[in-house]
């Protein structure tokens, strides 16, 4: 596969004290900016689901909806997003879940497929593992299946796979 030639790494841009002192951030713009890493990305997201069985792909707004979309589109798969609370417009079911200081909640649409559908979830960083553990959590009790869980860049060092241990979990990149 043509993902396989590209080092995405070198797309990805290290911010020093961003948003905060002490904070490394991982740039996913300059990834995006570039079509052929984007592409080659998204290659690297849909790698080892082809025998999932993926029906949907669900993400996390915001950024996780640009992946989670073109991986869709490349499964030939709906789309399912996952937003924070009171951002979608009709019945709604939701998960809220622990900070490390206080709580968030995410929602889907009950509706966003048919039970036991086989559901892809997508992201651009697996940090801590809370928001993804959360929306995984909430596709289930909507009666989804969780095909697996992947992303464009896991944070090793603070331990989010832990977190879903029982979910197949891939990361394209790790730091």
């Amino acid at each position: 596969m043509p993902h396989k030639s590209i080092d995405l790494k070198h797309y990805i841009r290290a911010v020093a004290d961003w948003p905060k002192k002490g904070i490394l951030f991982r740039d996913i713009t300059p990834l995006l900016a570039d079509g052929k890493a984007l592409m080659a990305a998204v290659d690297a997201l849909c790698d080892g689901f082809a025998a999932a069985g993926v029906e949907y792909v669900a993400a996390v707004e915001a950024r996780g909806f640009i992946f989670g979309a073109m991986v869709a589109a490349r499964f030939g798969a709906g789309f399912v997003p996952i937003r924070k609370m009171g951002k979608l417009p009709h019945v709604t079911e939701s998960m809220t879940y622990d900070l490390e200081y206080g709580t968030d909640t995410v929602e889907v649409h009950k509706d966003a497929f048919k039970r036991g559908a086989s559901v892809l979830m997508v992201d651009d960083l697996l940090a801590t593992g809370g928001t993804m553990l959360a929306a995984c959590r909430l596709i289930e009790k909507i009666g989804g299946r969780v095909a697996g869980v992947t992303c464009l860049i896991e944070l090793t060092r603070l331990d989010g796979r832990r977190k879903l241990a029982g979910y197949d979990v891939r990361a394209v990149i790790r730091y």
